[in-house]
């Protein structure tokens, strides 16, 4: 194998990886629904009776029978069994099909959904590419990186919100200055990296509309890169399913940042959605 050392190769690598872990089972394009579950009801697309479980308890409680076909940790449903929150130690896992599959997820108020995906989506048979611009250099910059101790609180709106913020706790400021203009971003944690959600003018022109993703990591001498040609489309340009963050307002460009991932296509070239 031959080394990818120039940006434009190591690129192209990143870009094909994103393609093939779009298209995965659960990948973003996979996800065909989140069910918030608040009393005893059925999930859309899916067999059961599901309901939440008593205060402080993980996941949710399912009620099938064994026509049903559904299997929890390996084990088919004939009666009623718990499906452990991915907020568990040992989450639980769901299999309807051959291709369909569930996991539950944890919300920040103590309330439980299921996501249902599918290997054999729609989403997955009309998918074609994911647009991008040409790597541009003039996108990579080195910032400084000031931590704050103990951190600071954002407000974050996510798009199905309705406009309610949810706090996430920033561990520092992203301060840089380009063409004579003074920035100074937030970024929330996002596993062991920093997640920064932003927007600028191409948003809703030759951009996904709801804004893009980069994940960035401080460096050890205090300075932080964003390389914006590995801006990436949030889930929610794939699914409906996904309820994804909004920028906040510092992190809202007035500048054209034509750089990264533009939009999701079909197979003929047209918006997916």
């Amino acid at each position: 194998m031959t080394e990818t050392t120039s940006p434009e190769d190591q690129l192209a690598l990143y870009r094909r990886r994103r393609e093939e872990s779009v298209v995965q089972p659960k990948g973003n394009l996979a996800l065909v629904n989140t069910q918030w579950v608040d009393a005893q009801q059925p999930v859309y697309g899916v067999p059961g009776v599901w309901s939440p479980l008593p205060a402080g308890e993980s996941g949710l409680r399912v009620v099938a029978n064994a026509s049903d076909g559904i299997r929890v940790d390996g084990a088919l449903v004939d009666g009623e069994a718990v499906v452990a929150g991915k907020d568990s130690v040992s989450p639980g896992e769901i299999v309807f099909s051959d291709t369909v599959t569930g996991f539950v997820i944890a919300g920040e108020d103590g309330a439980y959904a299921l996501r249902v995906w599918d290997a054999a989506s729609e989403g997955i048979r009309d998918f074609g590419s994911i647009d991008a611009f040409p790597y541009n250099p003039e996108w990579v910059i080195t910032a400084s990186w000031i931590e704050i101790e103990g951190g600071s609180t954002v407000g974050i709106e996510h798009l199905k919100d309705e406009g309610k913020p949810r706090d996430k706790v920033v561990p520092g400021e992203i301060r840089f200055t380009k063409d004579g203009v003074d920035y100074n971003l937030a970024a929330f944690k996002e596993g062991r990296a920093l997640l920064l959600v932003f927007a600028d003018s191409t948003n809703g022109d030759s951009t996904y509309s709801v804004g893009r993703f980069l994940m960035v990591a401080p460096s050890p001498d205090g300075s932080i890169t964003l390389d914006f040609n590995r801006a990436y489309l949030p889930p929610c340009a794939f699914s409906y399913n996904f309820n994804c963050p909004l920028p906040p307002k510092q992190n809202r460009f007035s500048v054209p940042i034509e750089a990264g991932e533009k939009n999701v296509l079909n197979t003929a070239g047209a918006l997916l959605h």
